[in-house]
Formats: structure tokens, C-alpha cells, sequence
């Protein structure tokens, strides 16, 4: 599979490098701490380059996509490879944990929802005319072969973005084992450093209502943050805020859920199935983080 090799900058700023580009509809960057710009340049390369392969096999919405000739095989069975399969199982794995709160089949729900700050709020009809299409249960997945109902569809957008990051920094580590830096897809982030590295990064946790306001400052000399919120994805009808987080087992917004979460994880697919969980839970969320023993920042 190809890679489109769209630009990336890079530029010195105080003491180290900062690659950024553009991945997944989303600001992406790299902090890294490098002693030369090829090695910066390398990295910030192979990074983008892991952002973009993913996003191409993944996107729902590129026709070239694993995703698209799942969602386009009509009750037939697609065979698929050893990557997509891992991410099946995790997305299913996400569903038990969840209860049936989250499934990767709940995409198509998006054509009743529009969470663009707007005022439109879908009627109990168009909810119910779409929640036959809903349900990883109605799924038949027998490894490699996935087989979807007429008019399902998979979605990887809850969990992708957190996948890319991790694959990226462990890319990373790789290529420049003696390299600290930090990747940054979105807001989701994994810091990897050699051993006995003393360097910090600082990550700032935005506002839920002030936008590149930050509410915490956290150091991170290794490890991973991921947030999820509804900060730019709502909908506001009749003084009431609709979440972009859906029970996939109702089509409606989880009630009473935080406005932002943000938990630290080895990984940032860790992190990011915390974060999932807890927003969730709704207003049970600070509770099940608490019992899970993570370090996490609520709003």
C-alpha cells in the first residue's frame, strides 16, 4: 500500500525539534530531542508516514480502505490480515468490557446524528429505523473472515487514532533508540525515552470551555495520555448538550457523562480504553476510574 507523501514541517523551537502535519482530521505533531535535523527529519517522517498508513487502511472514508470493503461486501464474508484482525479483537473486547455501550458497528448512526455544535436532535423514529444496523452480536467474525449484515457497518474511529500513536512511537524507538520524543495525534499521546533519560515534556489538558486553555500541566518523562470529551462535538437543543459519546444499545448520547477525561497509561491504547470506559459510565465515571487505579484529570 502506498503512502501519500503529503508535506511535513519541521522547525527548532527552544531546545528541541517539532515535526507537524496533518493525519486522521486532525493537527498532528513530534517533539523530539535530537542532536542533528536528519535525525529529527527521519523521525518526523517515519511518524507521519505511520499516521498516514493507517489512516488510509482504516478511514471509513477512503474507497481504498480495509474499512470500505467491509462495509461494501453486502453480507458477504472479507477475509482480512493479521493487523485488522488484532484491532476486531480489540473492538470486541472493548464491547464486552462496555456492556454493549460501545461498538465499532454503532458508525451508522451518524446518519441520524450531526455533532457540529448545532441544534438538531434526531426523533425516536430515526433512531429506531437505524438500530437494526447496531450490534457486534449480529456480527459473524471467524478469524480471518468477517461478515457483516446488509447495511452494517464498521467504524474504527474510537479506536484507530490511539492505535497509530502507539505503533508510531514504537517506530520510533526503534530508529532512534538514543532519541526522547513526543508523539501527538490529536491530543492523544505517548512519550517514549531511552533508559535513565531525564528529559520531561510538558502536556497541557484543555479546558473543556476554554479552548488552548490549559487546566493541568503534566510532565511526562515516558508513557501515554489520551483524553475523550465533548468539548467540540455536541449538539445544544433547548439548553440541553447532547454528547458526541452514543450507547451504542439506545442510539442516544450517554446521560450525565463528564465534559473531558484524560488518563495516563503505559500506552495510549491503555489510556484510550480507560478514557472510553469512564465517559461511558456517565456520571459513574469518576467512580470507575478511582476503582481502576489509574491517574486520571475529570472535568
Amino acid at each position: 500500500m502506498s503512502v501519500d507523501p503529503r508535506p511535513i514541517s519541521l522547525v527548532y523551537e527552544q531546545d528541541h525539534w517539532v515535526g507537524r502535519f496533518v493525519a486522521m482530521a486532525c493537527p498532528c505533531e513530534v517533539l523530539i530531542d535530537a542532536p542533528s535535523s536528519e535525525t529529527a527529519q527521519t523521525l518526523a517522517r517515519a511518524i507521519a508516514n505511520v499516521a498516514w498508513r493507517v489512516e488510509q487502511k482504516f478511514s471509513r472514508y477512503r474507497s481504498d480502505s480495509v474499512v470500505h470493503a467491509i462495509n461494501q461486501a453486502a453480507g458477504e464474508a472479507t477475509a482480512v490480515d493479521g493487523e485488522t484482525t488484532q484491532l476486531l479483537d480489540f473492538a470486541a473486547t472493548l464491547t464486552r468490557l462496555s456492556a454493549g455501550r460501545f461498538d465499532i458497528t454503532s458508525g451508522v448512526l451518524r446518519r441520524a446524528w450531526t455533532f457540529d455544535g448545532g441544534s438538531t436532535v434526531p426523533s425516536q423514529r430515526q433512531i429506531d429505523d437505524l438500530m437494526p444496523l447496531v450490534g457486534w452480536d449480529k456480527v459473524v467474525w471467524q478469524r480471518p473472515y468477517l461478515t457483516l449484515q446488509p447495511g452494517m457497518q464498521i467504524d474504527f474511529g474510537g479506536i484507530g487514532k490511539e492505535y497509530a500513536v502507539d505503533s508510531a512511537a514504537k517506530l520510533a524507538g526503534s530508529l532512534a533508540p538514543e532519541v526522547s520524543c513526543l508523539v501527538n495525534f490529536g491530543g492523544d499521546i505517548v512519550v517514549r525515552a531511552p533508559a535513565g533519560s531525564e528529559r520531561e515534556w510538558s502536556v497541557g489538558v484543555e479546558r473543556y470551555d476554554q479552548s488552548g486553555v490549559a487546566r493541568e500541566i503534566i510532565k511526562l518523562r515516558r508513557g501515554a495520555l489520551a483524553t475523550s470529551g465533548d468539548s467540540r462535538r455536541f449538539v445544544l437543543k433547548d439548553g440541553r448538550r447532547y454528547s458526541h459519546i452514543l450507547d451504542a444499545r439506545t442510539g442516544w448520547p450517554i446521560p450525565d457523562a463528564p465534559r473531558s477525561v484524560t488518563v495516563a497509561a503505559d500506552t495510549c491504547t491503555q489510556a484510550g480504553t480507560l478514557t472510553t470506559l469512564a465517559m461511558l459510565q456517565g456520571a459513574g465515571a469518576a467512580e470507575f476510574l478511582r476503582t481502576s487505579g489509574c491517574k486520571f484529570w475529570l472535568q
